[in-house]
């Protein structure tokens, strides 16, 4: 049976080894703060698929309140299933949970951001109802970029 729960410290180092997986490394150094930030702080969530003690799936979670629209935005910042339990469904639940926090909240959207490069992804989403809404723009602010 597989659990949704708010993480703990302890299942730091599964999330940094499942985000590793979706291409970013070296979260390691700093997984510990970023856990602590996001289960603490009031428009964050941060959940995980949890089977047979193992983490096997993580969503990171943001409420944006709008200016302008009467709805808020529920924001899917990260998303990622081990490679091993892919294909269990375990993503559409942790989609689910976010959909009914989203509703909670009085969002009337989630909206996520998925690199062009991960096609399997876009399937998933596209099957989750998600449309898509072209032209994404970021500005770095990391000097070495």
């Amino acid at each position: 049976m597989i659990e949704i729960k708010t993480p703990s410290l302890a299942d730091a180092p599964a999330i940094s080894a499942l985000l590793e997986s979706l291409g970013y490394p070296g979260t390691h150094a700093f997984i510990e703060r970023r856990v602590t930030q996001l289960i603490t702080l009031p428009d964050a969530s941060l959940l995980v698929a949890v089977d047979s003690g193992e983490v096997i799936g993580v969503i990171s979670l943001h409420f944006i309140p709008q200016l302008a629209l009467n709805g808020d935005i529920y924001r899917i910042s990260y998303l990622c299933v081990s490679e091993r339990a892919r294909g269990r469904g375990v993503g559409a639940l942790l989609e689910e949970h976010a959909e009914s926090l989203a509703r909670q909240r009085g969002c009337d959207r989630i909206e996520l951001h998925c690199h062009e490069r991960r096609t399997d992804a876009h399937r998933f989403y596209h099957r989750q109802q998600y449309l898509e809404s072209p032209k994404y723009l970021y500005k770095s602010l990391d000097d070495a970029n």
